[in-house]
């Protein structure tokens, strides 16, 4: 599975005004929206990025419109931290496999080169591949 990634997101800025957090990112589709960090910082971070990989692949399962109204509904119903598509994701941030979602950078993600892992994490199974989009 492909994805972007999209750095000082006007969404992801609404989301962390919403959730009082500093730094955020957030999934729209296949598109990660970050504000207030880097693609290579959030890249850096696999947990971070595991769990927002997880609601790609919801959103892949669910289909757009119907992910985002499951979400806002669930969202409404038990709050923010008891979701059962965010108790997932959280879940998923030790799930090797979605090591194997392609990051397709931009224009301007071309140059950065993804970080090495964090002391004390190890590799994953599929080393994070970076392709260039197709023209």
């Amino acid at each position: 599975m492909k994805y972007r990634i999209r750095e000082n997101s006007f969404w992801a800025r609404v989301a962390a005004k919403w959730l009082r957090s500093e730094k955020m990112a957030m999934v729209l589709g296949k598109t990660i929206h970050l504000h207030n960090t880097t693609c290579e910082e959030f890249l850096g971070n696999r947990r971070w990025l595991r769990h927002e990989l997880a609601h790609i692949r919801q959103f892949r399962q669910l289909g757009f419109l119907n992910f985002l109204w499951q979400y806002m509904v669930e969202s409404f119903r038990v709050g923010y931290q008891k979701n059962r598509f965010e108790v997932e994701a959280r879940a998923a941030e030790w799930d090797v496999n979605l090591d194997s979602y392609v990051f397709v950078p931009g224009k301007h993600q071309l140059k950065a080169s993804i970080p090495p892992f964090p002391t004390g994490m190890s590799a994953p199974r599929h080393q994070h591949k970076v392709t260039p989009p197709a023209h």
